[in-house]
């Protein structure tokens, strides 16, 4: 791996603080993805299921989690299954985990080969009364492929059909969302990868450069920095393109006078970045760039003041809808009558949410119905997009929420002050 691991201890815990929660007499079951296919012998890169790898640290293919806390033999409590690897494979896909090795990464001391799960489950199961399912319930989910889990989940309910069926999804939000002071150290080195590849790029913007190469500026320092790559695709747009939101063709050439919006984050040991930086073409943001921005800027930073614990998610954006009211009115895009006839009056210019959590996926676990807590990781990401104008403005930082005050910012050293950006870019 190119990463380094975190210690086999917060997998364990991460464990404990799951099987707390299930009801007396349950067994839970998590797969690892698919290697999916594109076409031929074509497939993508493997990526592993976050909640997979949020119980074990296995960032291995064909891997199985399954824990059983009342199980009458101790051994049986907690079984890792990963693939059995064989001379041939190692020769043409190189070295997997050996049991031993499972047990280093994961801190689970029952470790089978994949390929005796199915008996095992059938032995273990006749003693359970409930099995945990992991269903994909994230706000933002489309799912559209069929998963490996979704195949097991098939047969378990066949193999299994009067049991008791509960979700680990809820219980997974829930705990995935506050994060442990290891897993902050593992964003918190995301975020300066990602600073690393913003200052990189700001020393060669210049009018006529295309998207495309500023993507592959940010994909260098990314990949030299031992992180497998961008969290997310990414999102390089310049001119009338800064007003998609989710533009990601970049492929256009870049323009004197035009700003190009940067939406891009680092991914490291499958822990997410999510920065966005607006900055001018030819180094200098004009009058009215410069207004806009220096708007959302305030915004930006007057939302992150109210990250703090106890506020609920909806309650949070309504105020920063009201920041963002007062920072229109202030460029004369709506009236105070438009605001006072409709609150949401905003949404015709900055039409997305504030925050999202963060962590292990880029739009992470998270319950929005309940309050914010501490060691919570939330984006803040506000932005004004006016297409008759011809530009957006976007600002996002990672911040931390402390148990007193305000947050902490993961990207306080990713400039992002107007002066600072066009002193780098001019320098």
């Amino acid at each position: 791996m190119k990463y380094t691991s975190l210690p086999s201890s917060i997998y364990t815990q991460n464990r404990e603080r799951f099987m707390s929660q299930l009801k007396p007499n349950s067994i839970a079951v998590f797969n690892s993805n698919d290697v999916y296919p594109i076409s031929a012998d074509s497939t993508l890169p493997f990526a592993q299921h976050r909640d997979l790898f949020y119980l074990s640290g296995i960032d291995q293919e064909e891997t199985i989690v399954l824990l059983y806390p009342d199980a009458k033999d101790p051994a049986h409590r907690e079984i890792v299954f990963v693939r059995e690897t064989n001379a041939h494979i190692a020769i043409w896909e190189g070295h997997k985990l050996t049991k031993k090795e499972t047990t280093k990464v994961s801190g689970v001391e029952t470790v089978m080969w994949t390929s005796l799960f199915e008996q095992t489950l059938l032995d273990l199961a006749k003693h359970a009364e409930h099995i945990y399912i992991n269903t994909n319930e994230h706000y933002r989910a489309k799912v559209e492929t069929q998963t490996r889990e979704d195949r097991y989940i098939a047969w378990c309910k066949k193999k299994f059909p009067h049991h008791k069926y509960e979700r680990s999804n809820p219980i997974l939000q829930r705990l995935r969302s506050i994060k442990a002071a290891e897993e902050i150290e593992h964003i918190q080195r995301a975020c300066n990868i990602t600073e690393k590849g913003f200052r990189r790029i700001l020393k060669f913007v210049k009018p006529g450069v295309w998207e495309h190469e500023i993507e592959a500026e940010f994909a260098h320092e990314f990949l030299k920095n031992r992180s497998k790559g961008f969290a997310y695709t990414p999102i390089i747009a310049s001119g009338t393109n800064s007003n998609v939101l989710h533009y990601i063709e970049n492929c256009k050439k870049c323009k004197s006078g035009d700003v190009i919006l940067l939406d891009v984050g680092a991914e490291y040991g499958n822990y997410s970045s999510d920065m966005t930086r607006t900055i001018p073409v030819s180094g200098r943001f004009s009058p009215r760039q410069r207004a806009v921005y220096d708007a959302v800027l305030k915004v930006k930073n007057e939302a992150t003041k109210l990250l703090v614990p106890g506020v609920l998610w909806k309650a949070y954006h309504v105020e920063v809808g009201k920041l963002m009211s007062s920072a229109l009115i202030d460029l004369e895009l709506l009236t105070k009558n438009e605001v006072a006839e409709n609150a949401e009056a905003y949404k015709k210019y900055f039409m997305h949410g504030t925050s999202h959590h963060l962590g292990l996926d880029t739009h992470d676990y998270g319950l929005l119905d309940e309050p914010m807590q501490a060691n919570m990781v939330f984006t803040v990401e506000p932005g004004i997009y006016i297409p008759d104008e011809g530009f957006g403005i976007r600002l996002e930082d990672d911040v931390v929420i402390q148990p007193i005050g305000a947050p902490k910012n993961l990207m306080q050293n990713i400039p992002i002050d107007p002066d600072e950006i066009e002193a780098l870019m001019n320098a």
